[in-house]
């Protein structure tokens, strides 16, 4: 068995050290804007240096240049610190209108480009130092059951990479908070002029070309679990990643594609698309907004909630 690293032993501020000596790339400036002097900053990059048997950065005339490690190390060091100031941040009464949090939202894009116009409006008004980033979901490839399809982003909230997800599932773990933003259905989306819009039936539909977005290429998705129940099948030419670029793919051919009615309607019209109802029923989604209950004791976190929900014009009921 491998020795546990006596973490007694480390100083986090030697990580909040080098994050300033790799970011300003000079001794002098990284003691300024850690309020220290540049023999504190030279000491413990000493100590950094033997805790991590590594020069990390070498002096020149213009300041110091990172080692190969010291730019292997950089990035999980940011995440380290990021996180701990995200752990440090909740514990603190939270101020929207002077915090400067970083909250992370994860949703498929044709779900995150629906609330963020309106989202980044509100907290341009009531949280204007807030800052968001948002991360790509898809759910997991032949996956049936809402629980495991999506575990992946479960795993990642309950990993705090990850503080609030958006996903087309209903059937959440008990051990989830869970919000309803709006509900959801698809589209056909097709350039303007194209020949299906004139007569949108299902034999017609089925004889066109198609594209799926689909993170793996895997090009079955529930429209062919839907045609399967009409013993059919339909032409599949291309799958992309992500629904942004499927529009911008359907503008320039004849394939035809199914996207999200809201995401078409904010979004189509610039592709030059036009869309058309489904030749065949298709189910209906609810976007809901989903974190680990344990994280809602966090009050930006239940503020961002709200946030959501007004952004999507809903109750969240």
């Amino acid at each position: 068995m491998l020795n546990e690293i006596d973490l007694s032993r480390a100083d986090l501020n030697l990580l909040v050290l080098f994050e300033a000596v790799i970011e300003e790339g000079h001794v002098g400036r990284a003691a300024d804007r850690l309020n220290i002097s540049p023999s504190a900053v030279s000491h413990g990059l000493q100590r950094l240096r033997r805790m991590l048997n590594d020069p990390l950065f070498v002096r020149t005339p213009k300041g110091v240049v990172a080692t190969a490690r010291a730019l292997e190390l950089a990035p999980p060091v940011a995440d380290i610190l990021a996180r701990v100031r995200s752990v440090v941040a909740t514990a603190e009464p939270f101020d929207p209108a002077g915090s400067s949090r970083r909250f992370t939202l994860g949703a498929p894009d044709g779900v995150s480009a629906v609330f963020l116009s309106p989202l980044l409006s509100l907290m341009a008004k009531a949280a204007p130092r807030v800052a968001i980033s948002i991360r790509q979901l898809l759910p997991e490839q032949g996956e049936s059951a809402p629980a495991r399809a999506w575990r992946g982003a479960f795993a990642e909230l309950e990993s705090r990479a990850m503080d609030i997800a958006v996903m087309p599932a209903d059937d959440i773990p008990a051990r989830f908070h869970c919000v309803t933003l709006y509900e959801e259905d698809f589209v056909i989306a097709m350039r303007a002029g194209h020949p299906f819009a004139e007569a949108p039936t299902l034999e017609r539909y089925v004889g066109m070309r198609h594209l799926v977005v689909s993170l793996a290429g895997d090009p079955h998705g529930f429209v062919d679990t839907a045609l399967e129940q009409h013993g059919l099948r339909r032409r599949m030419a291309l799958t992309v990643p992500n629904f942004m670029f499927a529009l911008a793919i359907a503008g320039e051919s004849d394939m035809l594609v199914a996207v999200p009615r809201r995401f078409a309607a904010l979004y189509a019209a610039r592709f030059g698309l036009v869309t058309a109802d489904a030749p065949l029923a298709l189910p209906r989604f609810r976007l809901n907004a989903v974190a680990p209950h344990a994280a809602m004791m966090d009050a930006g976190l239940g503020w961002l909630f709200g946030m959501l929900v007004e952004a999507c014009g809903g109750s969240g009921g």
